[in-house]
């Protein structure tokens, strides 16, 4: 059903958690991959780590490092038809700490270069671009583009923002027969880098009494009764990108257990 072979994907922030666990799902399942990461040296591991797979540097923030990457990915793939925006940040703060510079730093990463990726895999895939063949656009948002939770609001901020992009991006590419179908998804609570660091700032800001029980709070809030997979959200990846979804476009696909709800 999630049959990939043939596809070309680019997927952003490559080097570790989500995005190389999507890079391994969209190959197991027949897909060329392009792994982009502005860490150079982890990049390079991980794309060794994935069979056929290459290895893009890439500053999600900076339209020139788009352009750059982008061109690699399709000289590299011989084509792109897939691109995986998944780079993104965290910083947590309450309001009453909320430091601008890392406001402004979580927005870039997560707003701008979501928005990029967006307009440079239009530039690539439309009518007469670089790669020329239409695809599909899948922007990786969070449960907190759904839900209130306490010490991430500018995040919180950010991913719904990821939502709205999603929409705007999926018409316009209609409007102007572009062939991109753009859909979002909206990861739960992963126990993975990111989610460990998540559950240590709630015991940071104080929010609650350790990590543990901040942890203990997301899965009683989740009627599936556990936290996500990083494999459970790339199979989602992948169903967005496969023929399946042919006609799923402009959508927010929750993958949270029904915390989002």
């Amino acid at each position: 059903m999630t049959d990939l072979t043939g596809r070309r994907a680019l997927i952003t922030g490559g080097a570790r958690g989500l995005g190389l666990q999507t890079a391994t799902t969209l190959a197991a399942r027949g897909a060329a991959v392009v792994l982009a990461d502005i860490d150079a040296d982890a990049g390079a591991d991980a794309a060794a780590s994935v069979p056929g797979a290459h290895f893009v540097h890439l500053d999600v923030t900076d339209d020139a490092s788009w352009e750059a990457a982008t061109a690699a990915a399709v000289d590299a793939l011989g084509g792109l038809d897939t691109v995986v925006n998944n780079a993104g940040i965290e910083i947590s703060d309450l309001f009453v700490d909320l430091d601008a510079d890392n406001a402004r730093r979580i927005l870039d990463v997560n707003v701008l270069g979501t928005a990029l990726g967006i307009k440079h895999a239009f530039r690539a895939m439309r009518p007469g671009g670089a790669a020329s063949v239409g695809g599909v656009i899948v922007n990786v948002a969070s449960v907190a583009a759904n839900i209130a939770f306490p010490g991430i609001a500018i995040y919180s901020a950010t991913k719904s923002a990821v939502v709205r992009l999603t929409k705007v991006a999926a018409a316009e590419s209609g409007r102007l027969g572009y062939g991109v179908r753009v859909n979002a998804i909206c990861p739960g609570l992963v126990p993975n880098a990111m989610g460990a660091q998540l559950a240590g700032d709630m015991e940071r800001l104080e929010l609650f009494p350790s990590a543990g029980e901040a942890v203990t709070a997301v899965v009683g809030l989740t009627p599936s009764g556990r936290l996500a997979t990083e494999e459970d959200i790339a199979n989602g990846v992948a169903f967005l990108v496969s023929d399946t979804a042919a006609f799923v476009n402009g959508h927010s696909l929750s993958v949270d257990g029904a915390m989002g709800m």
